[in-house]
């Protein structure tokens, strides 16, 4: 499914129902020579419904120029979920995601 440059290389990746899982993120492949500004993270399920409130816990950490996201939790099994991480590097702001299929 990766068939973008801001889509993770990972993507799609699989993650348990009873699983809460941090993902990362190294901004220099997008660019960033320096630690990135202006994060914020996002989980939609499918593309358009956004459930960061209720399954996004805790909030993301930046170590040098990777970014780690909040816990995903609770997810749904059968469902794809899409992972957003937004930053700005250079003045520009980027926004590469990738697809998380909910399973047992």
């Amino acid at each position: 499914m990766a068939d973008s440059t801001r889509e993770f290389q990972e993507s799609p990746v699989e993650q348990g129902k009873d699983e809460r899982v941090s993902y990362t993120i190294d901004t220099a492949l997008y660019g960033a020579t320096v630690a990135p500004t202006g994060i914020a993270v996002y989980l939609y399920e499918g593309d358009t419904t956004d459930i960061s409130a209720t399954n996004l816990s805790g909030t993301y950490s930046l170590v040098g120029l990777v970014i780690s996201t909040p816990l995903v939790i609770s997810l749904t099994p059968g469902k794809l979920y899409r992972l957003e991480v937004q930053f700005v590097i250079s003045g520009n702001t980027v926004e590469p995601y990738g697809y998380i299929l909910g399973k047992y």
